[in-house]
């Protein structure tokens, strides 16, 4: 890490400090020492911790969705990325969820900001509001408009959309939960992962489904 600019340093050292002690525990002078520059140093790259915390959301919304773009989605705008999904197998839809949640679970910046904001969650108000957004109101607005463009095509069964992305994606951030505090039942969570898929996808699935 030493050969990568300090200002990109900086970002990663502050990451993995927020993500282990929490925003308000972390100074900029303990951000320095991690990067092995002093503090005045820093300050010529970030003016406060704050920017320093902007900077770390920016690089994992750029990691984010440049995973997105290597599978073809967009990410964020379920209506577009329906067409997608229309024709897509069993098998290539858990392969699919494999990948996110191999990226949720590994990326440095992922991972570090999800431990930094279950930290804060209970003590920073702001940071509470940025939790429910980043992992329950954006993903469930998201799914639920990405089922509802696939009810309306005739993909998927006509049942509440809202309800079927409650099903799709609570159990994957409980999964991604069990793995932050347990990372020996990573195998585990996969596996579960992947059958909570083939179960998803066989529940609503309009082919998959017995109409009688």
């Amino acid at each position: 890490m030493d050969k990568l600019p300090t200002k990109e340093r900086i970002v990663i050292e502050a990451a993995r400090l927020f993500a282990t002690k929490g925003y308000g525990a972390v100074s900029v002078d303990e951000i320095a020492q991690a990067v092995g520059i002093k503090a005045p140093s820093l300050y010529k790259h970030y003016k406060n911790k704050q920017e320093i915390f902007d900077a770390v959301l920016q690089e994992m919304n750029a990691r984010y969705e440049k995973n997105m773009a290597g599978l073809m989605l967009d990410g964020r705008d379920g209506k577009a990325d329906a067409p997608l999904f229309d024709g897509m197998s069993e098998d290539q839809l858990v392969e699919m969820g494999r990948k996110l949640f191999d990226f949720f679970l590994h990326d440095e910046y992922a991972a570090d900001f999800r431990k930094l904001l279950t930290i804060e969650q209970f003590q920073d108000s702001e940071l509470a509001a940025m939790y429910t957004k980043q992992y329950a109101d954006d993903p469930l607005s998201y799914q639920g408009m990405l089922f509802a463009m696939l009810v309306q095509a005739g993909v998927l069964e006509a049942w509440d959309t809202q309800v079927m992305a409650l099903h799709f994606y609570a159990p994957i951030q409980l999964l991604l939960s069990i793995c932050d505090r347990h990372s020996d039942r990573e195998m585990e969570c996969v596996e579960l992962l992947e059958r909570h898929i083939r179960q998803f996808y066989r529940l609503y699935r309009m082919e998959a489904c017995d109409h009688e």
